[in-house]
C-alpha cells in the first residue's frame, strides 16, 4: 500500500514537473518571439525613416538643381539684354553724333544769314533816314512838327465824333429808360390787385331797437360812463334810429368799444361790472387778432426773421386808415409793388419787400411825435432790421435824402399805391386835377 502511494506520488511529481517544464518553455518561447517581432518592427521603421529622409534629400537636390538652372537661364537672359542695350546705346551715340554735326552746320548757316540780314537792315535804315531828310527838305517842316500837326488834326476829329456819339447815346438811354420805367410801373400795377377800402375815424353800432339806447346809457349815465372810461372812446347817442356812434382817433380802442357793445347787446346784462368784464375779454381777443394779422402778413409776403414785437405793430395797422385807405392793406400792396419793380431792375428784392411792409410801421404807434417815417425807422432799428431797410423807411416821405435805389423804389411804390384810383377818398375834380 505504501509502495503504491510512493509510486503514485512519484508519477504525480514526474507529470507535474513535465507540465511545469512545458509551461515554462512556452512562456519563454512566446517572450523570445515577441522580442524578435519588436526588433523586426523597429528595424522596418528605421528603414522607412531612412527612405523618407533619402527621398526628402533627393527632392531638395532636385529643387536646388532646378533653381540653379533657372538662375542660369535668368543670368543668360540678362546677359543678352545687356548686350542688346549696349548695341542700342552705341547706335544712339552714333545718331547723336550725326545730329550734333548737322546742328553745327546749321548754326554756321544761320550765323551767316544773320550777318547778311544785319547788313541789309543797316542799309535799309540808312535809306530810310535819307528819305526822311529828303521829305523834310521838300515839305519845309521837321518830322516832329509834322507829327504834332497830324495828332492835332486827328484829335479834333475824334473829339467831334466822340461828343456826337455821347449825345446820341444819351438820347437813346433817355428814351429807353422812360419806356422801361413806364413798362415796369404798368406791369407792377397789373400784377397787383388790391381791394378799395374806405374807413373813417368813427364806427356805427346797429341796435335791435331804440329802447336799447336807454339801457346803454344806464341809470344816471353810469353804463355809458363805464364804457367810455374803460375803452377810452366817445359814444355818441343821438336821434339816429336804431344806431349809436363810437368815435375815437385810435382805431384799436374804437374796435374794442364796438365789439364790446355788440357783445353786451347780445348778452343783455348791461351794467358796470359786466361792462368791465366784457371789455377786458375783448381787449385780449383784439390783441390775439393783432398778433395773428402781423404773422399772416409776414407769411403772405414770405418775409422771415421779423421780431415778434414788430409783428404786433404790423398787426395794429389793420385798424389804422390813412385818407380812407387801410394801412395794412396799403403796406402789403407797397411790398408787392416794390418786389416786382426790384426784380425787373435787378435790385435787392428782400430789402424792398421788408421795407415795403414796414414803411408805415410808425402809424402803428399810439403816439407819434416825430412823424411816422422817423418813428417807424427808429422802431425797425430797435428790433434789429438792417440799415438798408431802416434807411428806406426813413426816406419814403423824404424826411431824409434817399441814398440807395431800394429807398427810391419804396418811395415810388408808396406813391403808386396811395395814388391809384379808388385807393383813397378823392373827389372827381381833385382826381382829374391830379391826373
Amino acid at each position: 500500500m505504501e509502495l503504491v502511494l510512493i509510486i503514485s506520488l512519484a508519477l504525480g511529481g514526474i507529470i507535474a514537473g513535465y507540465l511545469l517544464r512545458y509551461i515554462w518553455g512556452r512562456i519563454h518561447f512566446n517572450s523570445t518571439e515577441m522580442k524578435a517581432k519588436t526588433i523586426i518592427a523597429e528595424a522596418q521603421r528605421e528603414r522607412e525613416d531612412k527612405k523618407r529622409e533619402l527621398k526628402a534629400q533627393e527632392r531638395q537636390l532636385e529643387e536646388e538643381r532646378f533653381r540653379l538652372e533657372a538662375e542660369k537661364r535668368d543670368a543668360n537672359e540678362k546677359k543678352r539684354e545687356i548686350v542688346k542695350s549696349e548695341e542700342r546705346i552705341l547706335k544712339k551715340d552714333e545718331a547723336l553724333e550725326k545730329k550734333e554735326s548737322a546742328l553745327e552746320k546749321r548754326e554756321e548757316t544761320v550765323y551767316v544769314r544773320e550777318k547778311k540780314l544785319g547788313d541789309k537792315e543797316k542799309e535799309l535804315e540808312d535809306d530810310r533816314n535819307h528819305i526822311k531828310k529828303e521829305l523834310e527838305r521838300l515839305a519845309g517842316v521837321s518830322r516832329e512838327e509834322a507829327k504834332t500837326l497830324l495828332i492835332n488834326e486827328i484829335k479834333s476829329e475824334v473829339e467831334k465824333d466822340y461828343f456826337e456819339i455821347i449825345r446820341k447815346k444819351e438820347e437813346e438811354a433817355k428814351a429807353t429808360s422812360e419806356k422801361m420805367a413806364r413798362e415796369i410801373i404798368i406791369s407792377a400795377l397789373q400784377r397787383t390787385a388790391s381791394e378799395v377800402t374806405s374807413e373813417a375815424s368813427i364806427s356805427t353800432v346797429t341796435l335791435p331797437s331804440d329802447d336799447m339806447k336807454g339801457r346803454i346809457i344806464g341809470r344816471e349815465g353810469r353804463n355809458i360812463r363805464a364804457l367810455e372810461t374803460r375803452t377810452g372812446v366817445d359814444i355818441i347817442i343821438d336821434d339816429t334810429p336804431e344806431a349809436i356812434v363810437v368815435s375815437c382817433f385810435d382805431p384799436v380802442r374804437r374796435e374794442v368799444a364796438r365789439i364790446s357793445i355788440e357783445k353786451l347787446i347780445i348778452d343783455g346784462r348791461i351794467q358796470p361790472s359786466r361792462i368791465e368784464e366784457i371789455v377786458d375779454k375783448v381787449k385780449l381777443e383784439i390783441e390775439e387778432v393783432i398778433k395773428n394779422e402781423g404773422e399772416n402778413a409776414c407769411y403772405e409776403l414770405g418775409v422771415q426773421g421779423i421780431n415778434p414785437e414788430l409783428k404786433k405793430f404790423i398787426g395794429r395797422l389793420k385798424y389804422r386808415t390813412s385818407y380812407g385807405q387801410n394801412v395794412l392793406m396799403h403796406s402789403k400792396e407797397v411790398a408787392h409793388l416794390a418786389t416786382i419793380m426790384a426784380a425787373d431792375l435787378g435790385l435787392d428784392r428782400e430789402v424792398c419787400k421788408r421795407a415795403g411792409l414796414l414803411h408805415d410801421i410808425g402809424k402803428g404807434v399810439i403816439e407819434e411825435d416825430k412823424g411816422h417815417a422817423i418813428t417807424g425807422a427808429e422802431l425797425a432799428k430797435r428790433f434789429g432790421e438792417n440799415d438798408a431797410v431802416v434807411h428806406a423807411i426813413l426816406t419814403h416821405h423824404e424826411d431824409e435824402e434817399p441814398r440807395t435805389p431800394e429807398a427810391l423804389i419804396i418811395q415810388i411804390a408808396d406813391t403808386i399805391s396811395a395814388s391809384r384810383p379808388g385807393a383813397r377818398r378823392d373827389s372827381f375834380e381833385s382826381y382829374i386835377k391830379r391826373l
